[in-house]
């Protein structure tokens, strides 16, 4: 059933929405770019239900997010440990090094 909605046309345009809007990056956060397949996630999860009965929330992009498999992953599985990990470096006005 949920290869029938993950086929659909309405899914494919949606994704790609989500993706644009993400700007093909990880949880949509900028430096994080994904070089590989992109996942969309439901942040609320999808129920066989919510298919059947047509809930508009499992194709509003207000609760979709462009993920990597890995990330995809740590959410459904809770395991943070394999997630991607940078340092922050604070800015300050006058900065010339790039990062």
């Amino acid at each position: 059933m949920n290869q029938q909605f993950y086929t659909s046309t309405e899914w494919k345009h949606v994704r790609q929405q989500v993706i644009a809007r993400d700007r093909g990056c990880d949880l949509g956060i900028e430096g994080f770019e994904i070089h590989d397949r992109v996942y969309i996630h439901h942040m609320n999860p999808m129920t066989k239900e919510d298919i059947t009965h047509g809930n508009d929330d499992i194709l509003n992009p207000e609760f979709l997010i462009s993920v990597t498999h890995k990330t995809h992953n740590a959410i459904h599985y809770g395991d943070e440990s394999i997630l991607q990990r940078r340092t922050l470096v604070e800015r300050r006005p006058g900065d010339t090094k790039l990062w």
